[in-house]
């Protein structure tokens, strides 16, 4: 991704511009007295391209310098300084008023937008204009935990990242053991869902004929992915990440793979944090290897359940819990130490764990009636089926901390994607094989069936009827291939903010509830 034409043309105006603001602001030590939000309104009133851009580089290096009292006071001051022009906003309202027609409806769009977009945008025009905003409401995020008051300028953002980073800018690029050290680097500093612990573990993830990694990159980000996705091809469908993460083992031809298995995505800028790029990476990565390996059949993730463990430790001590009284009991053995090196103790608790794991997935929920699993969130609002629950999965200490050691598939399928997102964006419907539904308590009431149309029930019925026949046993649920052995601590998993997907076919353009953390 060769940008350096466009770079070099930025930088090469940037400093013409340099000279401009120097002429313009002598003598030079008066420009560093300024604050930072009148260096904004002078890049907001002036009109040459060159000092423009000079200056939009000038404001970016000194709020790098800013440590985190004076930039909370940057912030305030955008939210205070840069809102809508007050005066201009309200002669558009009373012109609308007067009469309200498109063109009146036009202007009063325009005055109704935040001064704070355009300086955005002008600042942008500085060389690395982008990374920066992007660092900057990274840096806004963490300031908002305490500061809520300052979402209006996190809606600027959000407004102007979802153009910028449309998919249409986006570049797929495989990343393989021949990509430049750089992006190898960051891929090991970025994977957020099974830790990369050296440069042997990257290699086995991404060198070997039945592995592969995709990223998406964007033009001002040069060398530095978004996010990326790591693919097992296999012959199954997994039931545990220690096997897809072994660095000793025997790699399989991939002409003869039929399950493509994605099993780790890693959102790579926090700074892009609710910018959605997973659903159409999967989609992306999907068309990309259906056409290299024709004979893969089934696309299907090995996910991790970040709020498991949370949930689970709140419904043994409820009044009103989802657990049976025998089931808690019996997951009271989840308090000894070691209770995961004990082959006995892991089959007792195998049954009990299923059962919580199958009802915090089809009647667990937030205090907003979604899932109360973000990552089941992410593939069921792109029409994924919940398709199998394993344990023990993950049984490395960060597995054990977020989930117990669980892991589910999502899978989806091209004649059911539409209908399953449909089910769920309307009613907040689980589609899930029937295996799944037989373990789980019947649901409560979590939205209000007068709020639901008949037609809607139908359709989320239709849904569910279609899993259940799809559903290979209806009786208990498949063991994975490792069937309660312990697994080797040889990766971690995350808080759930990345998510892995999955497609039996190519998936078709579908809403995108909500990403990874994706």
């Amino acid at each position: 991704m060769n940008t350096s034409f466009f770079g070099e043309l930025l930088q090469t105006i940037s400093e013409r511009g340099r000279g401009l603001l120097d002429r313009r602001r002598e003598p030079p030590g008066q420009v560093h007295s300024e604050s930072l939000a009148d260096l904004c309104e002078s890049l907001l009133t002036g009109r040459g391209e060159a000092s423009g851009t000079a200056l939009a580089r000038e404001i970016l290096q000194r709020y790098e310098e800013l440590k985190t009292g004076p930039r909370i006071a940057f912030f305030e001051a955008l939210a205070t300084r840069f809102g809508p022009d007050r005066k201009r906003l309200d002669k558009a309202m009373e012109a609308f008023r007067v009469d309200p027609s498109d063109v009146a409806a036009h202007v009063l769009h325009i005055a109704a937008e935040p001064r704070r977009q355009e300086l955005f945008r002008r600042l942008n025009l500085a060389p690395h204009g982008t990374a920066a905003l992007v660092r900057m409401r990274e840096h806004l995020l963490a300031a908002m935990t305490r500061r809520p008051d300052l979402e209006p300028i996190d809606a600027d953002f959000r407004h102007l990242f979802a153009s910028w980073f449309n998919r249409g800018f986006l570049v797929l690029r495989r990343i393989d053991w021949s990509t430049p050290a750089v992006v190898l680097e960051r891929i090991i500093r970025y994977e957020a869902v099974h830790e990369i612990r050296d440069w042997n573990d990257l290699r086995a993830r991404i060198d070997p004929p039945d592995r592969r990694c995709y990223a998406f990159f964007h033009p001002a980000l040069v060398d530095d992915p978004l996010i990326f996705v790591e693919v097992a091809l296999t012959r199954e469908i997994p039931g545990a990440i220690g096997p897809i993460l072994a660095t000793e083992r025997e790699p399989i031809d991939p002409e003869r793979a039929t399950t493509a298995v994605f099993y780790s995505i890693s959102n790579c800028q926090r700074g892009l944090a609710s910018v959605s790029f997973g659903s159409f990476l999967i989609k992306q990565v999907v068309a990309d290897i259906s056409r290299d390996f024709p004979r893969l059949t089934t696309f299907v993730t090995l996910s991790p359940a970040p709020n498991f463990a949370s949930w689970l430790k709140r419904e043994r001590v409820a009044e009103a819990s989802m657990l049976s009284e025998s089931d808690r009991v019996t997951l009271a053995r989840l308090d000894e130490d070691g209770w995961w090196e004990n082959k006995a103790t892991l089959e007792e608790l195998r049954d009990p764990m299923m059962r919580a794991a199958a009802n915090y997935y089809m009647n667990g929920r937030d205090r907003r009636g979604r899932p109360v699993d973000s990552v089941a969130r992410f593939h069921l609002g792109n029409g994924a089926r919940l398709e199998r629950l394993d344990w023990p999965a993950d049984l490395s200490a960060r597995g054990r901390a977020q989930s117990y050691g669980l892991m589910v598939n999502y899978l989806y399928d091209l004649g059911d994607i539409e209908q399953n997102h449909e089910a769920y964006a309307e009613s907040r419907t689980v589609i899930a094989a029937n295996a799944v539904k037989k373990l789980a308590k019947a649901p409560r009431a979590l939205v209000p069936t007068k709020l639901i149309g008949g037609d809607k029930k139908a359709d989320a019925a239709k849904a569910d009827k279609k899993a259940d026949a799809k559903a290979a046993d209806p009786k208990a649920l498949p063991k994975p291939a490792n069937d309660g052995a312990p697994v080797a601590e040889t990766a971690t998993t995350s808080d759930g903010a990345a998510a892995t997907a999955s497609t039996t076919a190519k998936p078709q353009p579908e809403k995108t509830v909500e990403p990874s953390t994706t």
